[in-house]
Formats: structure tokens, sequence, C-alpha cells
């Protein structure tokens, strides 16, 4: 029996039965393909449903119909979201609201998106539309930011950057207790028990620290890695989004940790590190995009460093970014699969290797 009416029709859930994925069974294939055939792989830890805190949501009009939701599997269609398992209950109460304002926008005229983070303060709203938003549109905008206890309400268009509407309180996510500012739309972890369970993974991996010894950490977000990073060495962090880059920056330097670290913004991807910029490090942490790390995997490799730990979205990226390491002297420690995404096929993944001397 289906758990959701939307079941096989939206594209957010691939399975009716998660026990019929078998995501340890994924890392394991996937590290077995990178040649770490005997990688000692731990349990599947589990997150709660109805707990995921952020949503890109499609939106489309037709007529006086609105449609809010995920969209088809394989399909720019929106399927109208009336349920939903794994959403927070705070975020999917919105939905309703929502539609009434999205009828009213006149920015809105055939298709758009809405993205919610759930803060500390509330759910931090960004509103991408086709066409330009007139005045009346923020005033309701506004109106309904306040109405909903949202601390921030964002408007951008289709294809550019998020324009501040208005800051009805400071808009926070505390992260390993200290207090960041996202932009608007920011990629966070899917849900806090998610991103505790990556953290518990990096920090268990990583080696017996001198007392100044540095950590590099690559596609460093917010920031969500690099403040649980620092209490035990000195982080070198590195962001190609300009202002999540610069999020995490203002954090720092509000906690007084610059000093102890900080973040340059910088592409890994069309500006990977060089070899050399690597040395001295005790340990590498990288949470890489989708796609994988790329072009920066090799000069990781040359350089030699002690510890990898490797923040992986995507098994088929991780097998490819892995095997880079294999013929050059790394021996897997741990591997741990975290189900951050129930009822899909996608599992997250933290695992820690150790260069053999």
């Amino acid at each position: 029996m289906a758990h959701c009416v939307h079941y096989g029709v939206c594209g957010g859930c691939a399975v009716d039965d998660p026990s019929t994925i078998d995501k340890r069974g994924m890392l394991v294939a996937a590290l077995a393909r990178a040649g770490f055939a005997d990688a000692p792989v731990a349990a599947l830890v589990n997150t709660p449903l109805r707990t995921r805190r952020r949503a890109d949501l499609g939106v489309t009009r037709k007529g006086v119909d609105i449609a809010l939701g995920l969209h088809r599997a394989r399909s720019h269609e929106v399927v109208d979201m009336t349920e939903c398992v794994l959403l927070d209950p705070r975020i999917f109460a919105l939905l309703a609201p929502l539609r009434v304002l999205l009828r009213s926008l006149e920015a809105l005229r055939r298709e758009g998106s809405v993205v919610i983070n759930l803060l500390d303060e509330g759910p931090d709203l960004l509103f991408r539309m086709d066409a330009d938003f007139s005045a009346p549109d923020r005033r309701r905008l506004i109106e309904f930011a306040r109405t909903h206890d949202a601390p921030r309400v964002s408007v951008a268009p289709a294809d550019g950057e998020p324009e501040l509407l208005a800051v009805l309180r400071r808009p926070v996510v505390t992260l390993s207790g200290i207090a960041v500012e996202p932009p608007p739309g920011a990629f966070m972890q899917a849900s806090a028990a998610g991103e505790a369970a990556i953290i518990a993974a990096v920090l268990a991996g990583l080696p017996k620290l001198a007392a100044k010894a540095r950590i590099l950490e690559l596609y460093a977000g917010i920031g969500t890695l690099g403040f649980a990073l620092v209490p035990r060495a000195r982080v070198a962090a590195f962001e190609g989004a300009a202002d999540a880059a610069n999020a995490q920056d203002k954090a720092i330097r509000a906690s007084n940790l610059a000093g102890r670290m900080s973040v340059d913004i910088r592409d890994l991807a069309r500006r990977p590190l060089q070899t050399r910029e690597f040395a001295g490090a005790a340990a590498v942490v990288l949470d890489p995009p989708y796609a994988g790390a790329g072009p920066q995997m090799r000069f990781l490799a040359a350089a030699a460093v002690p510890r990898i730990i490797y923040v992986s979205c995507n098994p088929a990226a991780l097998a490819v970014d892995l095997s880079v390491l294999t013929g050059v002297g790394y021996k897997m420690l741990a591997a741990t699969p975290i189900d951050q995404f129930p009822y899909s096929e996608n599992v997250e993944s933290v695992v820690v290797l150790e260069r053999l001397k």
C-alpha cells in the first residue's frame, strides 16, 4: 500500500518500501568499484520522517489553478502536493496559504519556485518567478512573512540573483553552536538529524591532532562542518559560492574565530587546490557537490595528506573519485552510510581514509 497519495507520480520518492533498497549495500558496491573491496562499512544510520527542513518547490499557473510541489519524475510537470511524509510539518503547513498568495502574484505568469529553509527563527523564504515583482506583490510577500512568522523573505527573477525584500528578525541557523546567517535559498543539510550524523562520523574519523594542527576543508558551504572542526584544529576552508563563503566569514568574525578559522572564495572545479597547497595539513575534509570533486582529486592524491575524510551524497561519483586514491597508498579506515533521504535511492556517506606510511 502506498505511503503517500503522490507515490508513483511525484519524483520525490523512488520506492514505496524503504527496505527494498539496500543503501548500505550501495555504499559497499561503490567502495568496491573504487578498489576498496574489504572496506569496513558501518550499519546504515536512519533519520526520522517528517524532519526535512529544506524544500525547493516548483510552481506552475494554469489560469486560476496553482500547482505547488515537487516535479513528476523525469518531467518539468509540478505535482500539486497535498501530503508528504518527508517534510517538516512546519514547512508543509505553509503550502495551503502559499497557494493563495501565489495566485495573487503578478510576477507568476507560468512558472517559478519557492525555496523554504527552516531556520532557528522560522521559515526563510525565497520566491523565484518568471516576471517582475510589482509593488503590490512585494507588499503581499512582506505581509505573508509577517503572518507566518518568517524571519526573512527574498525575491529573484528566473535566473537572477536574490534580492532581499524584508528582514523581520535575524535569519540564523546555529551550526555547532555558531550563529550563521545563510544567504537566501542556501544549501543546508536536509535534516538536523542527518547533519548531526554526518558531523559525528567526520569527527570520529579525525586523527590524533597536535595543538597547532591544520585541517583543510573543501566545498565548505556556510560552515556546517567547519564550525564542528574548529574546536579540534585550525581550519582553512574553501568555497566556490561567494554568498555562502561570505556568510561563513561573517560568522567566523562575529564568533572571534578569525585566529583559528578562515574561508576563501575559490571555485575548485575551475581552480583546484594545487598539490603544494596541501603541505602541512593533518587532514582534508571535503563535501563536494553531487557530481563529485572532479579535477581536484588528482592534486589531492598527489599531496599525500595523512588523513582524508570524504562526505558524499552520490555513490557513483564517490566511486570515481576514490579510485584516484586506490593506487597511491590509502587504506579505508571507516565508512558510514546515512539515510538522509528516506524513500529515495540516494544515500549520504562519510568515508575515512588514511595514507599508509
